[in-house]
């Protein structure tokens, strides 16, 4: 993204200014000549392109006033100050005011020659933003000073040989063309960076610290080897809490050189540093007013007397205080830290002085940057009310829960004082809207089946409205999908959700004889989601589906036999009772946090009877060295009720993503004579994931690495579950949320497997946003 320039309220009048200084002089002199008279008329002569309405509008005086020397001056002042002339005279013909003007050229269009580093859009924003733009009038200087402000920006992207060329080119009708030629020539690159100094720690692991780095394998992808000044900064106040952070208080960063080698291709980093001594926590000793709660305030405290002095922690416990003190109504706490050190004995007393203000109550929240999304949507999901006690807890709530919707990159809230009103305050949430729709795209490759096809639409957010409303078909050979489904998340005030399905799924069970054979199962379902928490939901919902099993001398004896004993049309009315908590800190990329589901199917009407359980326990661990370990468990039973058994076209599968990598897609469990995979009656999963971050992405979360290791497998009904029997493999993958939408790569192998599994070692999915 360009920045914006920043040139300030700059205008083409405000440059145009100094230089017509002189004109309005030399023509308030000679109106000075002039003796008081009634307009008859006034003229304009030297338009070409301003509508004269223009003119008369910004003149002081009409047809009939008196003219006098001062009118005639504040004429000329008015306009100039249009901006849409580079000279105004005024001259007086017996009883008529004729004004001469000289209009200031008009920029015909914006062009850009050799631009690759920006993207050409904001660019031509910015430059519209500072006056230079498609029919604005044309000003040199300001076009001179965004030539020097682009240049500027190139040097901030390491691009010390980038050299930009102006070139303006006149049209008929008072017109010119700017042009923007840019030769940007190769970035600049770390050559090296050295810290000296350092004793304690050794200088790999301190530039492991750092955000910048040498040029090295994956420096396309992170740029990290472009010098830039606020990088460096940044790196040199993580240098700085390292150490802090581990008791050297009195660290200090002596110097920073940076040199560029005469070619302007490379550049050399060196910073000198002082350690210090490090020093020991003796007491923590709290002042000031803590509202007589002292000990509640006490139990936030993180340092502890004889562990080194850690400034994170420092920092940690104001920040627990003053969202404390935001829980009792004071927005406005102050709290600060003071170490008192001394340097012989290398010990430190840490004090926290409090001083709470006063408390307010919220008077209004204001919603900004929502370009798409109601604001009801987002004030749905709040629960910090207006005209009610400021409560830090619900505010800290209240932005966590518009975050979990997911339309927004990025949510902010900020707290202003109301003028006049000391005890009053008003909330501005600020987001950033991204995209919620999803074009996904699924495929894998196999010997049998080669490439499989799947894909979905799908927008989260339909309209603004919140509403989720999607699409789905799956064209795969064995197994066929058309979905649609729209779910409205406050179906009632509140916070009942409705969601309603409309499926046609055609089932063709692998058949190692090459012959085909059908399941066509068209239904709907509608749910309720009650919530109970601010985490707990239970969802309640009816269906209706019918299972129309076809006939071929290819289908499997499982289903034959099924068909012959219930027929081939099986009519069903399942209940689902269900009930899911969230936790986790993203949907997309979690690192932390909890996620648990329970659904209950009960067919208990039609011509099946069966009970289909599911549990899922999912949860997310943070390691250090900012890797995120993730485990996942799934369990799925079913069972046939009105003695008859649990219905096989109800039955789970297992293998492929979801379940267990590197297994063909529903190849797991129960194998029919025939040669189909029916799947089964009970399924296990067990997962577990654990990501690494990409060397030179920083806190970047959007590209991960990650190992896996997978395990599970489907029975029959009346099937022991023995360990066994069991499938498993391990693998690696890349998990990236690309500018075009996530994907997911993997590769496996399977550890534990049988002679007439199908392999499928690559598995890949891809997803577009729009």
């Amino acid at each position: 993204m360009f920045p914006s320039f920043p040139f300030g309220p700059l205008r083409p009048v405000a440059v145009a200014a100094v230089a017509c200084v002189m004109s309005v002089a030399a023509a308030d002199a000679a109106a000075q000549a002039v003796a008081p008279f009634v307009i008859e008329d006034i003229r304009v002569e030297g338009l070409q392109r301003t509508d004269p309405g223009t003119v008369f509008a910004a003149l002081p005086f009409r047809i009939g006033d008196t003219y006098t020397d001062d009118k005639g001056s504040a004429a000329l002042r008015a306009l100039f100050a249009t901006g849409l002339f580079t000279d105004v005279r005024i001259e007086i013909e017996g009883r008529v005011a004729v004004l001469i003007v000289d209009e200031r050229a008009i920029i015909a269009g914006i062009s850009f020659v050799g631009l690759k580093e920006f993207d050409q859009e904001p660019l031509t924003k910015s430059l519209r933003d500072a006056g230079i733009g498609e029919g604005l009038p044309f000003d040199r200087a300001l076009v001179d000073r965004a030539e020097q402000e682009i240049k500027r920006q190139y040097l901030a992207r390491s691009l010390y040989g980038a050299e930009v060329v102006t070139t303006i080119t006149p049209l008929e009708r008072n017109r010119v063309n700017v042009t923007f030629t840019m030769t940007e020539g190769e970035a600049a690159r770390i050559a090296d960076i050295r810290i000296t100094g350092n004793t304690v720690f050794d200088e790999s692991t301190l530039l492991g610290l750092f955000e910048l780095n040498k040029t090295g394998w994956f420096s396309w992808y992170s740029k990290n080897d472009r010098y830039s000044r606020s990088k460096l900064n940044a790196d040199l106040e993580t240098l700085r809490a390292y150490y802090v952070n581990r008791g050297y208080l009195e660290f200090a960063i002596e110097s920073t050189q940076v040199t560029i080698s005469p070619d302007k291709q490379s550049i050399s980093v060196a910073i000198s540093v002082r350690e210090g001594q490090p020093y020991t926590v003796t007491s923590v000793r709290l002042e000031g007013d803590y509202l007589g709660k002292e000990d509640e305030f006490r139990a936030f405290v993180l340092l502890r007397p004889g562990q080194p002095y850690r400034g994170d922690a420092v920092a940690e416990t104001q920040r627990r205080f003053q969202e404390l003190f935001g829980l009792y109504g004071y927005a406005f706490a102050r709290v600060e830290a003071r170490p008192e050190i001394d340097r012989a004995t290398g010990q430190a007393a840490v004090i926290f002085a409090a001083l709470p203000e006063r408390r307010v109550y919220v008077r209004r929240i204001e919603i900004a940057g929502n370009t798409r999304t109601r604001d009801e949507v987002i004030r749905r999901e709040f629960r910090q009310l207006e005209s009610a006690w400021y409560d830090g807890g619900l505010i800290k709530l209240s932005q966590e829960r518009v975050r979990r919707l997911d339309y927004f990159s990025e949510v902010e809230i900020d707290t202003e004082e109301v003028p006049g009103a000391p005890d009053q305050v008003d909330l501005v949430v600020t987001v950033k809207e991204k995209p919620t729709g999803n074009l996904l795209i699924g495929a894998g490759y196999s010997n049998a089946e080669k490439f499989t096809f799947t894909a979905s639409v799908k927008q989260d957010n339909a309209f603004g409205s919140g509403n989720y409303l999607g699409f789905e078909v799956n064209t795969s050979k064995f197994n066929r999908t058309l979905l649609i489904s729209t779910v409205d998340p406050y179906w009632t005030v509140d916070g009942i959700s409705r969601a309603i399905d409309i499926f046609y799924r055609t089932s063709r069970p692998y058949n190692s004889l090459g012959d085909t054979y059908d399941l066509k199962t068209p239904g709907a379902a509608i749910r309720f989601g009650i919530p109970f928490s601010e985490y707990d939901t239970v969802f309640l919902g009816i269906g209706a589906e019918r299972t129309e099993i076809g006939t071929s001398i290819g289908i499997p004896l499982t289903y034959l036999n099924y068909r012959v004993l219930y027929g081939d049309k099986a009519n069903a009315f399942p209940v689902t009772l269900g009930w899911a908590r969230d936790g986790r800190d993203s949907v997309l990329v979690p690192t932390v946090g909890r996620y648990q589901r329970v659904n209950l199917e009960w067919a208990f009407a039609g011509d099946v009877r069966y009970l289909r359980t599911n549990l899922q326990y999912q949860e997310y661990f943070p390691l250090p060295y900012r890797l995120t370990l993730g485990v996942n468990a799934e369990i799925g039973i079913g069972q046939g009720l009105g003695g008859k058994p649990f219905p096989v076209f109800k039955n789970f599968y297992g293998g492929g993503l979801g379940t267990v990598r590197a297994f063909e897609q529903g190849s797991l469990g129960v194998v029919d004579p025939t040669g189909a995979y029916v799947g089964g009656a009970r399924r296990l999963n067990i997962n577990s994931e654990l990501y690494f971050p990409v060397p030179g992405t920083g806190t970047d979360r959007s590209l991960r690495i990650f190992a896996f290791a997978d395990a599970g497998n489907v029975w029959r009904e009346d099937e022991k579950v023995t360990a066994d029997s069991l499938r498993a493999s391990v693998g690696f993958g890349l998990s990236w949320i690309s500018p075009v939408g996530p994907l997911k790569l993997s590769w496996g192998r399977p550890v534990r497997v049988q002679r007439n599994d199908r392999i499928q070692r690559f598995q890949f999915q891809i997803g577009t946003a729009f």
